[in-house]
């Protein structure tokens, strides 16, 4: 995948503009929130939800035959964007650590509330799964 960041754009910090796919498949990722194996939500502050949100995703997009490299888009639902953007470095740090130092095509949204009440974030993506010969 080509990450486009064109140069008289702003530059993307934690995000790339936009992400160009090579020949592959769409793996569309549903939202995925702290939820635990049991059904409950985990973490209390918006950091500690945001990495089990983003290792739920990564697990649903391995299962598909996808890695973090296969990101090509992220929608991030916060229902504080005020607390996400002060935490903004550490959820880099949880980024980098999980996933690496490229990223998707990326947004946030301030959401009301999401479907399990005590969930904070919510990530949902698309993944494009690439021939091994595109790689």
């Amino acid at each position: 995948m080509e990450r486009i960041n064109p140069p008289h754009l702003a530059p993307p910090t934690g995000f790339s503009h936009a992400v160009r796919a090579a020949s592959g498949t769409m793996v569309f990722l549903a939202g995925q929130t702290a939820l635990d194996g049991s059904g409950r939500i985990v973490g209390r502050g918006i950091v500690e939800q945001f990495e089990r949100a983003l290792t739920n995703l990564l697990d649903v997009a391995a299962a598909s035959g996808a890695g973090p490299s296969d990101l090509a888009k992220l929608t991030v639902f916060a229902v504080d964007i005020a607390d996400y953007r002060r935490h903004a470095h550490d959820i880099g740090r949880v980024w980098k650590r999980l996933v690496g130092s490229e990223y998707p095509a990326m947004a946030v949204i301030g959401a009301s509330r999401l479907w399990d009440e005590d969930a904070l974030i919510e990530l949902e993506g698309i993944a494009v799964v690439r021939r091994r010969d595109d790689q």
